[in-house]
């Protein structure tokens, strides 16, 4: 079965650009291997150890998260999109900052 992986911004320099990649593949764990062997490079950013992705990594099939499936083991048909997606985290509460001006007696 044909998948189309997506790729987010921050992993296509390890995919030579590419955002969408063609794998064949039974599960959404294989349709990310066949991504890590066309594109070695972006296998450590993608897995904690061999079987395990990292806790970053959030992975849907469609618009449905797999951890709400069967995770790697969710099975895919032909056509199915699988979406890898880092999750966001850090930034600056700006309403809780307080500056040397704001400070002054």
């Amino acid at each position: 079965m044909t998948i189309t992986v997506l790729i987010p911004s921050a992993l296509r320099a390890f995919t030579e650009r590419q955002s969408e990649i063609e794998v064949c593949a039974n599960t959404v764990g294989e349709a990310i291997k066949e991504v890590s062997k066309k594109y070695a490079g972006i296998e450590k950013h993608l897995y904690k150890d061999a079987d395990n992705l990292r806790d970053f990594i959030n992975v849907f099939l469609g618009q449905e998260n797999i951890k709400n499936k069967d995770g790697l083991d969710t099975k895919v048909k032909d056509g199915d999109l699988v979406m890898l997606v880092p999750a966001i985290a850090g930034g600056k509460d700006t309403d809780t900052e307080l500056s040397k001006d704001t400070m002054k007696i």
